[in-house]
């Protein structure tokens, strides 16, 4: 584990942004448990492809108008048990950080996961989930009226 003082400028990269920090099992299941609408998830990370690729990624993708409606980080390595827990509701999916899970209705309908992310600049899955914004979070034109 790190020291605090180091992330707190990874931790306020998210949350600038509006993305709510999770950080106990409680806050997560909170978050997560019967949650209606779309939210998206990401584990957060200190790892190099995290600061490069995902955060700056996560940041330009939510500048989409078709966005998830709810917004939560948790801090692999720093918030173990959080962590654990949010991953636990990314069903068929083994651990990876960093990674961005997309629900709908409290069900897993989109999961980007490290190896989707280590190789891509941040244009590219910012790009990547605003394809999966526009397919999952978009309202419908009857929704609007």
């Amino acid at each position: 584990m790190y020291p605090e003082i180091m992330l707190i400028p990874m931790r306020e990269e998210l949350t600038r942004v509006g993305i709510q920090e999770l950080r106990t099992p409680e806050e997560v299941d909170r978050a997560l448990a019967n949650q209606a609408g779309t939210t998206m998830v990401v584990v957060n990370s200190i790892c190099g492809c995290a600061a490069g690729r995902m955060r700056p990624g996560v940041r330009r993708a939510l500048q989409h108008p078709n966005r998830p409606e709810n917004l939560f980080t948790v801090f692999a390595g720093q918030d173990p048990q959080a962590t654990d827990r949010a991953r636990s509701y990314f069903t068929g999916y083994p651990p990876s950080s960093p990674s961005i899970g997309l629900f709908r209705d409290g069900q897993l309908i989109y999961m980007m996961q490290r190896s989707d992310i280590e190789y891509r600049d941040a244009e590219e899955i910012a790009a990547e989930l605003t394809v999966a914004f526009d397919k999952f979070c978009a309202k419908t034109a009857s929704a609007n009226r």
